[in-house]
């Protein structure tokens, strides 16, 4: 979708709504465009910001993500597509995407204005992230998990059945990159334990960065990251 110029200019001073709708699983969504980006909304949570999802941005530059040229990448949890946006145009990966979004609304609005932009094909398949991977039997050399209900983890992606699918969807050096609040200290608390009690369980190896705000936790399924 093309912007003119002098939206992208007018943005940096304040924020300029391009639209606003709703779906079943998300009774407020908005797109917007802020600071020359655009950024998707639902309650109390950004779930995209181009280039500046910072999240995902400061863990690409500490991992090298552009060295690593992964090939074919999972994405679980799309919002309006940041993750795949940044990896191509700021770290020039030009891989074969594959998305899984629940909300066929937030799909949409991903093909409307995200992919639009974008090279590399990404495939958006409209399901249950869990359930996908259940049946899942494809292997990725990155699988990224960024499942947020509002600015909630919904409990089915924190057990270590689902990590075990990861795992086994992850090829040999596959990379997985997960998503954790840890902003507040509840926060902080709840993704510590959940690092060190369920995490570490099944990725020995694990290790995770603080992206002051939220929380990547890193892991392959059969190396520590040091060793890939």
């Amino acid at each position: 979708m093309h912007i003119p110029w002098w939206k992208k200019w007018l943005s940096y001073a304040y924020p300029m709504v391009l639209e606003m709708t709703a779906s079943e699983q998300n009774p407020e969504l908005s797109v917007l465009l802020n600071r020359g980006r655009l950024q998707l909304l639902s309650g109390n949570a950004i779930y995209s910001w181009d280039d500046l999802y910072r999240n995902f941005s400061m863990a690409f530059e500490v991992l090298e993500i552009g060295k690593r040229a992964p090939q074919e990448v999972l994405i679980l949890g799309l919002g309006l597509g940041s993750v795949p946006f940044m990896l191509e145009k700021k770290y020039g990966v030009a891989a074969a995407y594959t998305a899984v979004e629940w909300d066929e609304i937030v799909a949409d609005l991903a093909y409307k204005y995200t992919f639009s932009r974008m090279k590399s094909p990404v495939q958006v398949i409209t399901a249950d992230a869990g359930i996908f991977m259940e049946s899942c039997s494809s292997q990725f050399d990155l699988i990224v998990v960024d499942i947020f209900e509002d600015d909630l983890t919904p409990p089915q992606f924190e057990t270590r059945a689902f990590l075990e699918d990861c795992a086994n969807c992850l090829n040999d050096k596959g990379l997985l990159l997960f998503n954790r609040l840890f902003g507040e200290h509840k926060d902080q608390v709840a993704a510590t334990r959940y690092f060190e009690h369920t995490f570490k369980q099944v990725f020995p190896g694990a290790t995770s960065i603080d992206t002051r705000g939220n929380l990547i936790l890193c892991a392959t399924a059969t190396h520590s990251i040091a060793e890939i």
